[in-house]
């Protein structure tokens, strides 16, 4: 069961790196209609996966970069080399390519009523947050609500948009963002602890990051609902290789290549599977694990870590697994 997107023809206008490994595209419908976009919103894009002349179409989701401005959607895209192909077929789009895009979708509010705020960053995860901290630099320069950033990316030069996160955060008594590199942790229990009670947390970054965050929130005591994450769902702990799965009630035993996820795996087999985030955030996807040989390798930040530890249940959208997994479905035969 798929989520209703309405597609339209659209094309690359322009394009420019923006650190060594992140790309941005500016995105134009073909009608000339850019439709108005709030923070933490998404522009849902088909692209050709795989190789030249023998790839498939699949759909990925990319935040949309900063205010609105009624000419393009921008999007910025992390190439990795050992994902599952969508980036690498993006970054060889040139400007004047056309492509099928969404309109902005919007399933990370910003909540601009809140006391105070921390927004999180990891790596490619500042995309959904650069409007957020435009949006809310304005607001703690209008209100006095105190605005912090803090961004974390494993190099200096990995940065991304950081000259307009201190345009839209510097120069304040109530606003501040502050980078991050390298391996050591950042210690969000004392970051949370200086936001204000009912302050609010917004953050986006790989799955190891958001773990932490979650746990630091939650030992803090802070109420879950001022918590508010996105992931982009393309992390883990292991590598993306190729395993087996089996699914009994179909009697079907398939492999999942390395450059595709679970779900669609299962799809291109004729095993249906309700979806709606495909980012491992709803849960929707969830199907019941029957056994694993070999390790499972959860991406999704749905499943509680105790829920993870147990095996019982799987994300389809993002997860994966090393060996042979076996999966249920909900398909059951009609009875009559």
């Amino acid at each position: 069961m798929k989520s209703d997107t309405r597609w339209m023809p659209a094309r690359v206008r322009s394009l420019r790196d923006i650190t060594p490994t992140v790309r941005e595209l500016e995105i134009v419908p073909e009608s000339g209609m850019v439709a108005e976009h709030e923070p933490g919103a998404h522009l849902k894009v088909q692209v050709l996966v795989g190789e030249p002349g023998r790839g498939r179409v699949q759909t990925r989701s990319y935040s949309l970069i900063g205010a609105p401005d009624g000419q393009a959607w921008r999007i910025a895209v992390k190439r990795l080399a050992d994902g599952r192909g969508g980036s690498l077929a993006m970054w060889r789009l040139q400007a004047g390519d056309r492509l099928l895009a969404s309109e902005p979708q919007t399933h990370f509010a910003l909540d601009t009523g809140a006391p105070g705020y921390l927004l999180v960053a990891g790596g490619i995860g500042i995309t959904p947050l650069v409007f957020m901290a435009e949006r809310l630099g304005k607001l703690a320069r209008g209100s006095g609500v105190p605005v912090r950033m803090i961004y974390g990316a494993r190099s200096a030069d990995e940065l991304a948009y950081l000259p307009a996160l201190h345009d839209a955060l510097g120069g304040s008594a109530f606003t501040s963002v502050q980078a991050f590199t390298g391996p050591d942790p950042i210690d969000f229990a004392s970051e949370i602890a200086a936001l204000p009670a009912s302050g609010q947390l917004y953050t986006c970054g790989p799955v190891p990051m958001l773990e932490a965050v979650k746990r630091a929130w939650a030992a803090a005591g802070r109420p879950l609902a001022d918590l508010r994450f996105e992931t982009f769902g393309s992390s883990g702990r292991l590598p993306a290789q190729a395993f087996n799965v089996r699914i009994p009630r179909h009697g079907l035993e398939i492999t999942v290549p390395a450059d595709s996820t679970l779900l669609d795996a299962l799809d291109a087999a004729g095993v249906q599977t309700l979806w709606d985030c495909r980012r491992g955030e709803c849960g929707l996807c969830a199907v019941d694990v029957l056994g694993i040989d070999g390790e499972i390798d959860h991406r999704d930040v749905f499943l509680g870590e105790h829920e993870k530890a147990q095996g019982k249940r799987i994300c389809a959208c993002v997860s994966r697994a090393v060996g042979t997994l076996t999966i249920d479905s909900a398909w059951r035969p009609d009875a009559g």
